[in-house]
């Protein structure tokens, strides 16, 4: 039964990494591997003989002794932990996500348009790469990739030049992410399952991450693409400015960037902090929609907002669910293997093959090239099932909270998407918005993101020697 489980779990992986080619969304084999991997579990209960307690964090090698009754009241408490502990990140996701469409509606990020007055492209790139970099630290990579393109596609009307700025736009905002706990969602993960801080990430990943978004940009900035000046670009707003929208964006983004903070003095978890940020938000957003002020979509997309209309409606409207859904297809999926002690399995075999070569992780019996290794692979796949895994695969005996290996995993996982475009959310957003071709990126853009990699990897292993 076991193995029948995993094979449901590598073909679900796979039509996941194919999705562009099947053209069936990845949320669909999520979901449906997730069913049928608890299913599985369920019919097949009988025949298990250990399991993995997520709440003592313990296998439990006598469960095959248990009466079919206790086993199965197991497995229901086991699948609500896990649903609670995925529906904290959805939950948190969610808020954030909400937040950014409010700021969006107000058209706040204008604001950043407004500050961006250069025609030259080398300066222009740089710029972009510092906006990528720390914005994502605040807004995540994924919505900063999305805002910084929409900027780019009212400043720079030809697309050849635009997806080289593009391609170093998900390289700086992967780069971002890794830092910050809110930055990337697989480093939110780590955060909300209690594996790294605040502090020690910012002290461990900054200077990695910024190394990663540096080097790429600087090589970069003598490439062809980036030589001269723009040409004459025709300057025009899509829409009038709300008097609103400076205060909306300042809003927001502290009300996000306050999460961390009220986690740390209040001990709860963080999607509590981040509903009391959407909260005080959304009430601004309805004062000011009530005002005399009227938003310059609202004729524009042909509806009545006299009287009913509600910022807070409409931004959740535009809340991507299918990603929402992909998180808790692939989180609960992840978990089914966790709770039958595959991952633990997999893990111990993957240490004792691979040989040791980093020094502070020698003592756990961790190696560095292990998660260089899930580095590449999230590159290759999506990066939330492997740090799913990778919550699953080592136990806090081996890496305790803020162990300097969760932090290189942070770091792996968070900038090895950027060397293939489908390997980040960042990366895939702006596939789809700009109709990047997956070979195009593979040749101008891919060494640049190994390049980063490479160095940030570095400097981990050199800063970690001195903390």
């Amino acid at each position: 039964m076991e193995t029948l489980i995993v094979l449901v779990f590598v073909v679900g992986y796979l039509a996941i990494t194919l999705e562009h080619n099947l053209k069936i969304d990845k949320l669909i084999p999520a979901l449906v591997m997730m069913a049928i991997s608890w299913a599985l579990i369920a019919l097949g209960i009988d025949n298990f003989t250990q399991w993995f307690d997520s709440g003592k964090h313990a296998l439990l090698d006598n469960f095959g002794l248990l009466e079919h009754e206790d086993k199965m009241h197991m497995m229901e408490e086991t699948l609500l932990h896990h649903l609670g502990k995925t529906a904290e990140i959805l939950v948190f996701l969610l808020g954030a996500m909400t937040i950014v469409e409010i700021i969006d509606y107000f058209d706040g990020f204008s604001t950043i348009k407004g500050f961006i007055k250069t025609k030259s492209k080398k300066r222009l790139l740089w710029i972009f790469a510092f906006l990528a970099f720390f914005l994502s630290a605040i807004i995540d990579n994924l919505t900063a990739t999305i805002v910084l393109i929409s900027i780019l596609q009212k400043l720079i009307q030809d697309k050849d030049v635009r997806i080289w700025y593009a391609g170093l736009i998900i390289i700086a905002a992967n780069a971002g992410g890794a830092w910050s706990p809110i930055g990337d969602v697989t480093t939110t993960m780590l955060w909300i399952a209690k594996k790294v801080s605040t502090g020690h990430l910012f002290v461990y990943l900054f200077v990695p991450s910024l190394l990663c978004m540096l080097v790429p940009t600087f090589i970069a900035s003598f490439l062809p693409a980036f030589k001269g000046n723009l040409e004459n670009e025709d300057e025009k707003e899509d829409k009038p400015k709300s008097k609103f929208s400076s205060t909306m964006l300042y809003l927001g983004l502290g009300g996000i960037v306050s999460v961390p903070i009220f986690k740390t003095v209040t001990h709860l978890p963080p999607y509590v902090g981040m509903m009391l940020a959407l909260g005080v938000v959304a009430i601004f957003a309805e004062i000011y929609s009530n005002s005399k002020f009227a938003l310059s979509h609202a004729d524009a997309e042909g509806a009545d907002y006299q009287g009913h209309h509600s910022p807070v409606h409409h931004s959740l409207s535009r809340i991507e669910m299918p990603s929402i859904l992909f998180f808790l297809g692939i989180l609960m999926a992840v978990a089914a293997l966790e709770s039958l002690g595959i991952l633990f399995g997999f893990a111990t075999t993957l240490q004792d093959k691979m040989p040791m070569m980093g020094t502070e992780l020698h003592h756990e019996g961790v190696s560095d090239l292990v998660v260089l290794l899930l580095g590449v692979g999230s590159a290759i796949i999506d990066n939330v099932p492997l740090v799913a895994a990778s919550l699953g695969m080592f136990s806090p005996e081996i890496a305790p909270m803020d162990n300097e290996l969760w932090h290189f995993i942070a770091y792996s996982a968070g900038t090895g998407g950027s060397m293939l475009i489908i390997g980040s959310a960042a990366g895939v957003v702006a596939m789809g918005m700009e109709k990047i071709d997956f070979f195009w990126y593979l040749k101008k853009i891919s060494w640049l993101a190994l390049v980063g990699f490479l160095v940030g990897a570095i400097a981990f292993m050199f800063t970690r020697t001195i903390f």
